[in-house]
């Protein structure tokens, strides 16, 4: 907007952008592109997520039942970054966020916190080794598996997470709901606020496995 004078100008600048981008998938044409884009970028994976393997691999849409997780596994990832990197100074204001839903229909489906699967579960929250994890998502791919259902490895309420792996899971092609989060980061740790439906969230760093 910053770049533009109109809203059609906008919008002729943003048709511009989107033919330098690689095609979406045929089967996730229909979907929002929040929905779309885990599945769109066909470059080098550059790092390893729980079920989806470095390289040229396919799309993961990882989501949280309940926003409090997702914030969890949020501000994990962030404070990750600073514990990393001790000369960064922490950042000086709230970084604005937006949740949103999806809803999901599914007849295939892997639930990793049920019988029998729940056996093995130090392999799906470990919280370094992914190995496990995507040798299970090879599989399940093979036999046409749509969704993981499993547990966070950073909720300190042991949340639970999804995993989507084929856009036809997606019962509704746009996001049915959004929040607007605030998430402040500090070297004690993560809060996170949200003021329509109104709700406070506090993690500190033991709370998020990254020591005192």
């Amino acid at each position: 907007m910053k770049l533009v004078d109109t809203l059609a100008e906008q919008e002729r600048l943003e048709a511009i952008l989107e033919l330098s981008k690689p095609p979406v998938p045929a089967p996730c044409r229909h979907l929002h592109y929040l929905l779309a884009t885990p599945f769109r970028y066909v470059a080098p994976y550059p790092r390893g997520s729980r079920f989806r393997r470095a390289g040229f691999t396919p799309g993961v849409f990882y989501g949280s039942r309940t926003p409090a997780t997702a914030i969890a596994e949020l501000s994990f990832h962030r404070m990750l970054f600073f514990a990393e990197s001790p000369s960064t100074p922490w950042p000086a204001n709230p970084g604005e966020f937006t949740a949103f839903a999806v809803d999901l229909r599914t007849r295939a489906a892997l639930d990793l916190t049920a019988p029998p699967l729940n056996r093995d579960r130090p392999a799906w929250v470990h919280r370094t080794d992914y190995d496990a994890c995507q040798r299970l998502a090879d599989q399940a791919r093979e036999a046409g598996v749509e969704v993981l259902r499993y547990e966070s490895a950073r909720d300190p309420g042991r949340g639970v997470n999804l995993a989507v792996l084929a856009c036809r899971a997606f019962r509704s092609p746009e996001p049915v709901e959004r929040q607007t989060w605030r998430v402040d980061l500090s070297a004690s740790g993560a809060r996170a606020l949200c003021t329509f439906p109104e709700q406070r969230l506090e993690f500190a760093r033991t709370d998020l496995g990254l020591g005192a």
